[in-house]
């Protein structure tokens, strides 16, 4: 039921406190495990299936994401959060105790059905506590924990790997754990919501998450295991479209669908989305490859790449918090996405001008402007959304967003990585063995300095142009985000809260 209680900054804080720690779960997860990879590869001796250690939880945490959006709204946050967090933990000691590849993949299965709730869940939870007009000030919290995440989860990924063991990278997780589910406990209590019982969507819930392996497995395979036009990647495409059809007709007809099709009636969320999913192809793709040009084309160590990746990571918690603070001021939203997008356009066609040479600092710009264009559009597409949808859709619609942007981010890194490929290759034609391409980009940059002084002045220029043209098909993707970003409609931010505030 919506009021217009609102909780004081103390209240907040404290249910943002069991939150935080749960989200901060999740991003660190994904970030801490990059620098162990090659360590838990040679231990296990399970070279050749190594991407599954990445590929199996993005699956699972992300057919579960609309899962527990839905199910929270029926019983509750504070209940799922908790089975989520409990669940993570779980995976996390069964990847401690892993002792083959397979139970390791196995573990990272488990682990990701615990995740796929931790950042939905503390999303809708801070919305059903702070009216979108105030969300934004409380925007800043949540970017600062992926930035923290972001930049200090590498880092200590190499501190466990080198000095004490990669099974650390989970091991942490239980402790940290074990505090969000007492600060959880402590914090939500007396707000929790209570619903009657009611019939929970198992076919759609099952159709969800077989579209979603379908479709994310054309990402991790396209292009690596098989040929895009491959039959095995076409099966898998025309399966999962087959998936989506059945579960859009399953949702229509369902009591209670897990992404009810009332929510895509709202031109609100279903722009919103489309944004959302744009923005996350190109961010999510862009992290991933920045680092790579860095390395190869630009000759920083890992961990100059890493240092050249804060300044983007940094803007984008500066570009989330002011915003938020412009939308509590003015109490419109619109007008910024179309700042920030631009800005993320331009930052893009800048990039696309980098040299080798290139220096630092002007390198540092250029992400500090796309980092305050990606700051500045995606947590506005979430307020949108919640600020357009009735209360009791806070969870589904929460989730949507979320699951929209695991989807566009799957998709974003494989597409660009097929880019680069393509890109690599046509450079290529004629000068050196197209075989080399892929071979060097896996290989990475130790393979470019061993080769032949003749080898190696064909392959730097073709790879320099290859992530030119990665760059500018970014651009591309940003401005379709800005076009589209046109077409959200400007609703007033409401200044009442999901549900009504306990006395303090």
């Amino acid at each position: 039921m919506e009021s217009s209680s609102a909780h004081s900054h103390r209240q907040v804080l404290r249910i943002l406190s069991g939150v935080l720690v749960g989200m901060f779960l999740a991003a660190l997860d994904q970030t801490i495990i990059a620098t162990a990879l090659p360590t838990i590869a040679a231990d296990l001796s399970g070279i050749e299936h190594l991407s599954w250690v990445v590929s199996i939880y993005l699956l699972t945490s992300t057919a579960s994401t609309p899962i527990y959006g839905k199910l929270s709204d029926l019983y509750g946050r504070r209940r799922l959060l908790q089975i989520g967090i409990t669940i993570f933990m779980l995976g996390s000691l069964l990847c401690v105790l892993a002792q083959t590849m397979p139970e390791l993949i196995a573990a990272r299965a488990t682990q990701g059905l615990g995740g796929g709730g931790l950042i939905t869940l503390a999303h809708a939870t801070v919305a059903d506590h702070v009216s979108p007009r105030e969300r934004g000030r409380y925007q800043g919290y949540l970017s600062s924990v992926w930035a923290s995440a972001s930049v200090g989860g590498p880092m200590l990924g190499g501190l466990f790997v080198d000095y004490l063991s990669w099974r650390w990278v989970f091991g942490i997780n239980l402790p940290i754990g074990v505090v969000a589910i007492i600060l959880c406990r402590r914090a939500l209590p007396r707000i929790d919501i209570h619903h009657e019982q009611r019939r929970i969507d198992y076919i759609g819930a099952t159709l969800l998450t077989l579209a979603v392996t379908a479709l994310l497995l054309v990402t991790t395979w396209g292009g690596t295991q098989y040929p895009w036009l491959s039959p095995t990647i076409l099966g898998l495409v025309a399966a999962g479209l087959l998936f989506v059809v059945v579960f859009a007709l399953q949702e229509l007809r369902a009591l209670e669908p897990i992404l009810p099709p009332r929510l895509f009636g709202d031109i609100v969320f279903r722009v919103a989305n489309t944004v959302s999913f744009l923005i996350s192809m190109v961010t999510f793709g862009s992290t991933m490859l920045l680092p790579v040009f860095f390395q190869m084309v630009a000759g920083r160590s890992p961990a100059g790449s890493g240092l050249l990746m804060a300044p983007f990571t940094g803007a984008t918690v500066v570009g989330a918090f002011v915003t938020g603070q412009l939308m509590r001021k003015t109490g419109r939203y619109k007008r910024f996405p179309l700042f920030g997008l631009a800005a993320g356009a331009l930052a893009f066609v800048l990039l696309a001008t980098l040299r080798a040479n290139t220096s630092a600092l002007t390198i540092s710009g250029y992400m500090i402007l796309l980092g305050l264009g990606v700051g500045t559009a995606l947590p506005v597409m979430l307020v949108s959304v919640q600020n357009s949808v009735d209360p009791r859709d806070i969870g589904a619609a929460t989730s949507a967003v979320n699951f929209f942007r695991s989807m566009g981010g799957a998709f974003g890194a494989a597409t660009l990585w097929s880019v680069l490929i393509i890109g690599l290759n046509y450079a290529l034609e004629g000068a050196a063995p197209k075989e080399n391409s892929m071979a060097l980009l896996q290989a990475g940059p130790d393979a470019l300095a061993q080769m032949a002084p003749s080898l190696r002045s064909e392959l730097a220029p073709a790879l320099l142009q290859a992530f030119h043209d990665v760059f500018m098909v970014g651009a591309v993707l940003v401005l379709a985000s800005l076009a589209m970003t046109t077409l959200l409609k400007e609703r007033p931010l409401r200044t009442s809260t999901a549900i009504r505030a306990p006395a303090d």
